[in-house]
């Protein structure tokens, strides 16, 4: 549990308005390599936690050091009073906190991966801090739009003319999250989520399914993690419109980008690639774009060999004197 302070330095708000003046922790998981090995930071996305990369830490422990965190108001990291009012003010609570986690770990020149919420915040925190990060992977990133998301956004329009758009969107726009539904359906939500894990993970899964003791211990622990208080679920009305579009896109800053960038996603992935292809066409950095075969969303659960080889290649130049011949790894695409 690595201690964060109280609030942003230099502010006299306790983690924005908290009530609380009490230290907050982060909690972080390492996972030691070789000496010498590139440090590997990696970020959980919305209602996620560091345990979903249960799949991938022994494997990408043998190229290099790995950090796993629970973002602050995630998983077992502390979870203050979520009082932020605005899209900037929701930004600065997981870019500053991730900040202070980063200066109490002493950590610099690290690579950073994020997954979809988290690749938008990795993301937004490597435009604010880019001299500590050597290299960025976002997987599945939110937060990204594009020239093809003008369909989605009229059906949209359209669905929101309905009765039942016009409920959904006040849901929204009234912060109702997905976590209320399990804590308000109180000794029936564990089934809920165990149901949702086992179809989303096992009947309707691209890649490769979960034994029946991973399937059991990622619904428990899923249950456990989003049942637990109200934090930072909060930020999803501040940092999303109706319908996952970005308030402040991160393709709009693509032209402010630092550090070199991998795109991950899986070929089933909701997350449209096209909206990073189009960043790339303003990036003045290295960027490229990788497709994980028989993955989803989740590449990392759906197809963990995949997913590594995709780390590993992004990761190239780290992990390799001659990264300059490496070709893409076999069952992999470059779009």
């Amino acid at each position: 549990m690595v201690n964060i302070g109280s609030g942003p330095p230099g502010s006299n708000v306790r983690w924005f308005r908290s009530t609380s003046d009490q230290p907050r922790f982060i909690n972080t998981v390492t996972f030691d390599s070789k000496e010498g090995s590139p440090t590997l930071v990696m970020v959980h996305g919305y209602a996620a936690s560091q345990g979903f990369f249960f799949r991938n830490f022994d494997a990408l422990a043998s190229r290099f050091k790995v950090i796993a965190i629970d973002q602050l108001g995630w998983g077992g990291s502390s979870r203050p009073d979520f009082t932020c009012k605005s899209t900037e003010e929701t930004e600065a609570w997981f870019i500053d906190s991730f900040e202070e986690w980063r200066k109490s770990k002493n950590l610099s020149n690290f690579i950073l991966l994020g997954h979809s919420f988290g690749g938008y915040v990795a993301a937004k925190y490597a435009l604010k801090h880019p001299e500590h990060v050597q290299h960025l992977i976002l997987v599945g990133p939110a937060g990204f739009s594009s020239d093809s998301d003008a369909s989605k956004s009229e059906w949209l329009t359209r669905f929101r003319a309905t009765w039942k758009g016009a409920i959904a969107n006040h849901l929204w726009e009234s912060n109702f999250t997905p976590q209320k539904v399990i804590r308000g359906l109180g000794p029936w939500g564990p089934n809920l989520v165990r149901r949702y894990t086992s179809a989303r993970f096992g009947a309707y899964s691209t890649g490769e399914l979960l034994t029946e003791e991973e399937s059991r211990l990622l619904a428990d622990y899923t249950y456990h993690t989003l049942a637990a208080k109200a934090s930072g679920e909060l930020c999803l009305k501040y940092i999303f419109s109706f319908g996952a579009f970005a308030r402040l896109p991160l393709l709009h800053s693509a032209s402010e980008w630092k550090v070199p960038t991998t795109f991950i996603y899986g070929f089933h992935d909701w997350m449209n690639y096209q909206g990073a292809q189009e960043a790339r066409k303003d990036m003045k950095v290295p960027c490229e774009i990788l497709r994980v075969p028989q993955a989803g969303h989740f590449a990392f659960i759906d197809n963990p060999n995949g997913f590594h080889s995709a780390v590993f290649h992004a990761c190239r130049r780290f992990l390799s004197s001659d990264s300059s011949n490496e070709s893409l790894p076999e069952g992999l695409t470059s779009a």
